[in-house]
């Protein structure tokens, strides 16, 4: 049993130059857990919330100061001598020390740097690698893992790019039968291939917030189109060596009751945009449509599972915002067949994993995130793979903050061999 001796809490910045939170916990067996949590831009409207200092005078009212002054003087007098490998009885008491429904008054951003410092603390002191730590806090008994396949976001619009594109992902995924290491240099290689074919269309080849590229192109289909020609070039073989994802972020693109795309020259209802779609997997074979609609478009979303579910991954994630309530309802009216699972937006390990566990019991694709705005903490790589996420999206193959994470997973798999 080793207790809580020591949390120190500091200001750092994550990878668009904004501050975060680093939490350093040192347990009495002096095993040390650090842990950094990540900040979307692109935001559900049911995410649990962040804290900043609204201080306009400095860094633009995001710094998180306050928050710093709350973990030292609130939560860690609360957390210190307790045992740290009672993890759900710890994330219990930054909970009720929060008291809203939404991590309103403590914050995401604070709860989660707690919460995933312990979980590192408590690994180390047990002398495992977290994602075996993590199999264990969900139950898994058995040491087999698997490493999940990566889903790269190769090119980047909406909220991650310059306004250059409707769509937010344009994402190469590889087939999950192959070694991870060998997906790992499929999509490296298509990200080499879509510079190239970018610059011979005299198209930009600066990148956005995930690494991808953020070209000025007319429309959404041609980023697709490029993306395949990028592809061939690599010698790979669409929908053979190299599948197609989208995640639209739908809800960042809906004006009014209706939703407008550099596709369409009239804005598209909901059932138009579904009719959109239904062309755009006759030509794409997509594997997987993220936030195709709306976040509270329930009617919708319905639709679309019933025309498309069956041979497409139906993915949720403004949708469910790893909310365990809005994942119930989720299946309750089969609105999807697959989740994106990001911890900062429900706020503590313990949270996360509970809706893990739900969308494992229903038969959920799992796919593990990070955000747009990370730093280089790889803790949510073994996440995925000690709950045994289907899939990752950690952004381009480029960019230090993304590759942590890949060359954390190469590491594992290292090890698993």
């Amino acid at each position: 049993m080793a207790k809580i001796k020591k949390i120190v809490a500091r200001e750092i910045l994550d990878s668009r130059g904004h501050p975060t939170i680093e939490v350093f916990v040192q347990l009495d067996d002096e095993a040390i857990g650090i842990f950094s949590p990540p900040s979307g831009i692109s935001v559900g409207k049911s995410e649990a919330l962040e804290v900043r200092d609204r201080d306009p005078a400095r860094y633009a009212g995001l710094g998180v100061l306050k928050n710093l002054e709350v973990i030292v003087t609130v939560i860690a007098p609360r957390l210190m001598g307790l045992d740290a490998k009672e993890q759900a009885q710890i994330d219990g008491i930054l909970i009720n020390i929060d008291g809203t429904g939404n991590k309103a008054k403590l914050g995401s951003n604070t709860t989660l740097a707690l919460s995933g410092a312990i979980v590192e603390a408590q690994a180390a002191s047990e002398k495992k690698p977290p994602y075996l730590y993590v199999s264990q806090l969900l139950g898994k008994t058995d040491k087999a893992f698997a490493i999940p396949t990566p889903m790269f976001n190769i090119l980047n619009g909406g909220k991650h790019g310059s306004g250059n594109l409707d769509f937010q992902e344009f994402m190469v995924v590889p087939p999950k039968a192959n070694p991870y290491s060998k997906n790992l240099q499929i999509g490296v290689e298509c990200y080499y291939s879509l510079k190239e074919t970018l610059k011979s269309h005299s198209a930009s080849t600066l990148v956005g917030d995930e690494g991808g590229y953020a070209p000025n192109l007319y429309s959404n289909m041609d980023a697709l189109k490029i993306i395949e020609e990028a592809v061939n070039k690599a010698a790979y073989r669409l929908g053979l060596d190299v599948f197609l994802s989208l995640d639209v972020a739908a809800s960042s693109i809906l004006q009014g009751s209706s939703y407008r795309i550099k596709d369409k020259p009239v804005p598209l209802t909901s059932n138009d945009f579904i009719d959109f779609y239904i062309t755009l997997n006759e030509q794409y074979h997509l594997l997987s449509l993220e936030d195709p609609l709306e976040e509270n478009d329930w009617d919708g979303w319905k639709t679309l599972m019933t025309k498309l579910g069956g041979e497409t991954l139906i993915v949720g994630d403004d949708l469910i915002a790893t909310n365990p309530e809005r994942l119930q309802k989720a299946i309750s009216q089969k609105a999807c067949n697959s989740i994106v699972v990001k911890p900062n937006q429900i706020g503590t390990i313990t949270e996360a994993l509970k809706v893990v566990k739900l969308a494992k019991e229903n038969k959920f694709k799992i796919i593990v995130s990070h955000r747009s705005g990370e730093t280089n903490d790889d803790f949510i790589a073994d996440f995925a793979v000690g709950v045994e996420a289907d899939y990752v999206k950690f952004g381009a193959p480029a960019r230090g903050e993304r590759v942590a994470k890949y060359n954390r997973l190469l590491e594992i798999e290292h090890e698993l061999s």
